[in-house]
């Protein structure tokens, strides 16, 4: 880290730790996971089950990264956010609050599809996870919940990418810093 940069960092306040590594693996893990999960059905049936492997065990390792995200974001005060127009900081919210929703939702209900078709998880090779469900006719539902989940969340990680983009490039101000 450069001076320059340790004197830009040094006066702005930080999420939490933990905060700051969860966010970036799971930005991370979404740009393997999304593009997995979406050439998953343009694969010959005989090479799929690789690319489910790791759709599902890396989307299963995103739901549980969130929950500790939130945990963390309950029990820690996030730092206080730069000044900037009402609207902007409720549409910033709003933004927030949905990829944290979608991005818990997201692996849920793809761990409940995968099971209404009658596949259990098989965690990273280590571990096969329950289903509470089963084969079920909720699958093919499930599935379109989850492919409708996934959309929004490349959505709303465009929306959030442009926020970023927005405050460290137009408005030149340390919002991404706190999250460094």
């Amino acid at each position: 880290m450069t001076m320059e940069h340790q004197a830009l960092v040094s006066d702005v306040e930080t999420y939490h730790p933990l905060a700051r590594v969860a966010h970036w693996v799971v930005a991370l893990l979404v740009l393997v996971v999304w593009p997995v999960g979406f050439v998953i059905e343009f694969i010959k049936d005989d090479a799929k089950t690789p690319f489910y492997f790791i759709h599902e065990s890396l989307g299963f390792l995103i739901l549980w990264l969130m929950l500790a995200r939130l945990a963390v974001r309950l029990i820690h005060t996030p730092p206080p956010e730069p000044e900037m127009p009402v609207l902007q900081k409720r549409l910033a919210a709003t933004v927030h609050f949905l990829l944290y929703a979608a991005l818990i939702a997201q692996p849920i209900v793809g761990f409940l599809a995968t099971n209404a078709f009658g596949f259990p998880l098989d965690w990273f090779g280590l571990v096969t996870v329950w289903s509470p469900i089963g084969k079920s006719d909720l699958a093919p539902t499930l599935m379109g919940i989850h492919a409708f989940l996934g959309w929004s969340i490349l959505v709303l990680f465009c929306l959030h990418f442009a926020g970023v983009l927005q405050h460290h490039v137009l408005r030149r101000d340390k919002t991404l810093h706190r999250m460094l």
